[in-house]
């Protein structure tokens, strides 16, 4: 994975560094000169010299992930100096988190439905839910024709608790 430093230019590390770039440079693979922003951002969050010391410390076939994720997490770091990288991070595990809990609810329909389908039909064939609902109570748009939408387990549950006396 190492380059011949004799015919081309340094690598961009080098080149921002200001020194000779040698055929064992470590930064070399990782950042060619075609592409000196990648050093840069990398560079200004966590300095050459920690760099170094952490490429060394890893396996080589290790390097090149690893120098992906800090080029992602210096970026980010510069986009978001408070949070950085874990603001996206979270972003996504709440996001993972509810679609979980639509998942979930949209089960425990079909589970309901398939073992009472009278319950569902006798009530309103287009019944759908909306994931805006957080609260203990249906609006009117939940009970449209257009595309299926989820809410909180509790809303489904006192519907059906409530609708289930009517039968």
């Amino acid at each position: 994975m190492r380059r011949s430093r004799s015919s081309s230019s340094p690598c961009a590390s080098c080149k921002q560094l200001r020194r000779r770039c040698s055929k064992d440079c470590i930064f070399s693979p990782y950042f060619p000169p075609h592409d000196p922003l990648k050093f840069s951002i990398v560079h200004k969050v966590f300095g050459a010299s920690n760099l170094s010391k952490m490429l060394q410390e890893l396996p080589v076939h290790q390097r090149t992930d690893a120098v992906n994720s800090l080029v992602y997490e210096a970026s980010a770091r510069i986009h978001d100096p408070v949070y950085g990288c874990v603001r996206t991070i979270s972003f996504l595990q709440n996001q993972l988190f509810e679609l979980q809990t639509q998942l979930s609810e949209a089960q425990l329909l079909v589970q309901m439905q398939q073992s009472s389908p009278t319950l569902v039909q006798h009530q309103n064939p287009s019944f759908h839910f909306s994931p805006t609902t957080n609260n203990n109570s249906l609006n009117s748009n939940q009970f449209s024709d257009q595309s299926p939408e989820f809410a909180s387990s509790s809303s489904v549950m006192q519907y059906f608790c409530h609708n289930l006396d009517s039968l």
